[in-house]
């Protein structure tokens, strides 16, 4: 008895709830009897009372519509079968009726899984009547503009400007002479064509954003760059702005195009012209960088010198290591300068954070005077952020050293890691955005600073050193990175009491880390088993210290004199296995022709590329043209040995 009682209760409230919707609502079983409804559905539609009951067939509801007209005039009987015909098929349908009171209805029906359907109605007649408002303005306004179109087109046609106007849809509706000829058409057939049609379907895909924006009642400027059919490219600048009446609506949108060509290459110039000024101000900070390098081979270099008696193999490639790492970061922030003065970004990666600190920890061991003690944390192995290594890793030895020159005395350097959790209120402090952030802090035991050096440690060729000692680039340039890599960095330090330099950024889950190898990589090189490699290099310094890479992995090098030299042996030597040559090369043959030369005639040959230019010198085929793997100076022993290997299997 209680279980009914309650069962009854809820029925009675989900009742409830369904006469409080504003819509009508009703369910039929499979033998199209009425099983539940709202009060709305007999508020909206007016039946009878009596019909308000389980079980009511749905016949008797049409036979109601259908006698007062709902369905038109003719034969009555007729008209409730058909529909009781549809309503057995149990699809889902919807449609529109209008009542003879001028009421309109949307009708809504869903089959059920057991049978029968579900039905909602709703009163649109005022959604109707707005949309003809709408519609019947569109109209107006579209007439008043067919009407003037010959006094506009006289003032538009002699504007040197592209120019149109588009209704909803989006459809053009007008067009002056040069928006129209842009295209390809002539004025009578761009009205009243949808945009797509006239711009073309590539160049629609890539507007078609801004068109949508510009519709919601938002002006918008965009650029867009086009092919004309002489094959010159030009660069357009395009503003629209809404038509829009006084309650709001937006009617439509005028188009206005001028051609920036002119102009982008001006920006062009302008900007590489401002690239290499800055990369004349850049030289400082990276002079600074490669001393903080040479500082690193200098103390391993000392340290080695000052052993007595045979080192353990261990004890050398303690040394030798960071000595590899420092010249690999002294090759990368070549390679970074010159494609910054060429204007190519540098890709970031997805990278352990702890593969970083553990290189960085390699390259600072040995390379700090005594009285400084290096103390570097393990980091979690968890957490990566995505940044440009190199860059990274350079940032680091920037703080390290100054932290060094802040205690000439000695002290603790110490570089640890943590992952935190940044919300709004701090997250507005540091600029960023809130979430997760990993943070490297580099501690320092040192002098310390006061409030108006921290305020200006990172301007540019600000520094406290003694002259001619500091570039006041270095802190600028970590200042610089992080914000590039969406992260920030704080500064806590008081007179006396050292220096803490935290640094912030977006922590992203491990799974998404690439493979970053460090110099000190212990994974075995894919080694040859004496196959003859030729070399082509017009450098012998440089060509002697390649034939000895190529032998440690396990090849037999053979030395060109040069392009004509290397082209005779690829042709003489049916024992050569692969060719390895330098890209630009004094004479009128570089290396990229002597490779196609060499694969024309001997196709069995594997052939790689060297070259230590960022754009590799003036060659004008575009990188992505190049079929053949290129390396960049100075080699690395194991990118080398993955090379050689792959030129040598096909």
């Amino acid at each position: 008895m209680e279980e009914t009682t309650t069962a009854q209760s809820q029925i009675d409230l989900l009742q409830a709830a369904l006469d409080h919707v504003n819509q009508g609502f009703s369910v039929f079983d499979k033998d199209l009897r009425l099983v539940a409804w709202n009060r709305g559905l007999w508020e909206m539609l007016d039946f009878p009372q009596a019909l308000a009951k389980r079980g009511t067939h749905l016949e008797e509801f049409l036979r109601v519509n259908a006698e007062r007209g709902e369905y038109g005039p003719g034969d009555t009987s007729g008209k409730i079968q058909r529909r009781l015909d549809r309503a057995r098929l149990f699809e889902s349908h919807y449609f529109e009726r209008v009542r003879p009171n001028g009421q309109i209805i949307s009708v809504s029906g869903t089959p059920l899984p057991q049978g029968g359907f579900v039905t909602t109605y709703t009163d649109v007649t005022k959604d109707r009547k707005l949309q003809e408002k709408l519609e019947r303005t569109v109209e107006e306004r579209t007439r008043a503009l067919r009407q003037s179109e010959d006094w506009l087109r006289l003032v538009t046609d002699n504007i040197p400007a592209l120019i149109a106007y588009m209704a909803p849809g989006p459809i053009f509706r007008f067009a002056n002479r040069r928006y129209a000829e842009w295209f390809g058409h002539s004025i009578a057939s761009v009205a009243n064509r949808p945009a797509a049609e006239v711009v073309g379907e590539t160049l629609f895909r890539e507007i078609a954003p801004h068109i949508e924006h510009a519709f919601r009642g938002n002006a918008v400027s965009y650029e867009y760059v086009r092919k004309r059919p002489d094959g010159e490219t030009v660069s357009m600048r395009s503003t629209l702005i809404p038509d829009m009446t006084k309650d709001g609506r937006t009617l439509g949108v005028f188009v206005l195009s001028l051609d920036a060509t002119e102009q982008k290459r001006s920006e062009a110039t302008l900007m590489q012209s401002q690239r290499m000024d800055a990369v004349g101000k850049l030289t400082g900070g990276l002079a600074h960088d490669f001393n903080n390098l040479l500082t690193i081979l200098m103390g391993n270099l000392l340290s080695l010198s000052r052993q007595e008696g045979p080192l353990q193999p261990e004890a050398l490639k303690a040394r030798v290591s960071p000595m590899m790492q420092a010249t690999q970061r002294g090759a990368d922030l070549t390679q970074r300068l010159l494609a910054f003065s060429r204007g190519r970004p540098v890709d970031p990666q997805v990278v352990p954070l702890a593969t970083v600190l553990e290189n960085v920890s390699a390259l600072l061991q040995g390379s700090l005077p005594p009285p400084v003690q290096l103390v570097v944390d393990d980091c979690s192995q968890n957490v990566a952020a995505q940044i440009d290594p190199t860059q990274m890793e350079t940032a680091l030895i920037n703080l390290a050293f100054n932290a060094r020159d802040a205690m000439p005395e000695g002290g603790e350097l110490h570089i640890s890691s943590e992952e935190v959790e940044i919300d709004e209120r701090r997250a507005a402090d540091l600029d960023v955005t809130p979430g997760k952030f990993a943070c490297i802090n580099v501690s320092d035991t040192g002098a310390g600073m006061d409030e108006d050096t921290k305020l200006r440690i990172f301007e540019p060729f600000f520094t406290t050193k003694t002259f001619g000692t500091g570039s006041g680039l270095g802190l600028s340039m970590v200042y610089g990175f992080m914000r590039q890599s969406g992260g920030a960095i704080e500064v806590i330090s008081t007179v006396g009491n050292g220096s803490r330099i935290r640094l912030f950024l977006p922590a992203l889950p491990i799974s998404d880390a690439t493979t970053f190898n460090n110099a000190n990589g212990s994974n075995e090189l894919p080694l040859g088993d004496g196959e003859l490699l030729l070399i082509v290099e017009d450098n012998a310094d440089i060509a002697e210290v390649l034939a000895e890479q190529v032998r440690d992995l396990g090849y037999t090098a053979l030395l060109a004199e040069g392009a004509e030299d290397a082209r005779s042996l690829a042709a003489e030597l049916p024992e050569l296995r692969a060719v390895l040559s330098d890209i630009v090369m004094p004479g009128q043959m570089n290396g990229l022709a002597l490779a196609r030369e060499i694969r024309a005639s001997r196709a069995d040959l594997g052939i790689a590329l060297m070259t230590g230019y960022a754009d590799w010198g003036n060659l004008e085929t575009p990188e992505k043209e190049i079929d053949f793997p290129v390396l960049t100076k100075p080699l690395r022993p194991e990118k080398l040995a993955i090379v050689l290997k792959q030129i040598m299997s096909k």
